[in-house]
């Protein structure tokens, strides 16, 4: 039976997710024929990673399997319009950014200025920083995937 509920909350997180990729590609000066393709990465990209946290996967291993199927379709991309596939790479890649965690992080760094060590505090920051730092990690390896496994004087496959 499929679940409405999810498809309609699947549907809003990579609608959502398309207007920081397309605003970062501006950015980042990508052509304009490529925005679309930058909006579609940032969705299938997100929307991945949220199918796989519904599927009880921890965050850094769903960011780590989008980012990479983000890195695979953009080297597809790439070939079939012949750009890097940087292009339409990195700005899909910006919603994943852990902004949350490391905002978390920093409250938690300010509070503790502010109040005082306590071991609650100190737990709550290491917590978030750790998972702001490999997420950021997953995103850079899932990035850097397809051009081990590609683009290699050996191919791996």
């Amino acid at each position: 039976m499929i679940d409405v509920d999810f498809l309609l909350a699947l549907l809003n997180d990579m609608f959502f997710a398309m207007i920081p990729a397309v605003g970062f590609a501006l950015v980042f000066n990508v052509p304009q024929k490529a925005l679309k393709y930058c909006a579609i990465g940032g969705a299938l990209g997100h929307g991945s990673r949220f199918v796989l946290m519904h599927w009880g996967v921890p965050i850094e291993w769903a960011t780590l399997g989008a980012a990479t199927l983000v890195g695979m379709i953009g080297v597809h991309w790439s070939h079939r319009f012949l750009a890097h596939p940087k292009v339409f790479t990195v700005a899909a890649m910006i919603p994943m950014v852990p902004g949350v965690f490391a905002f978390k992080a920093m409250i938690a760094l300010v509070e503790i200025n502010h109040r005082g060590f306590s071991p609650e505090l100190w737990a709550l920051m290491l917590e978030n920083v750790i998972k702001a730092v490999f997420i950021v990690a997953a995103l850079a390896i899932g990035l850097a995937m397809p051009g081990l496994l590609f683009y290699r004087r050996r191919p791996v496959v």
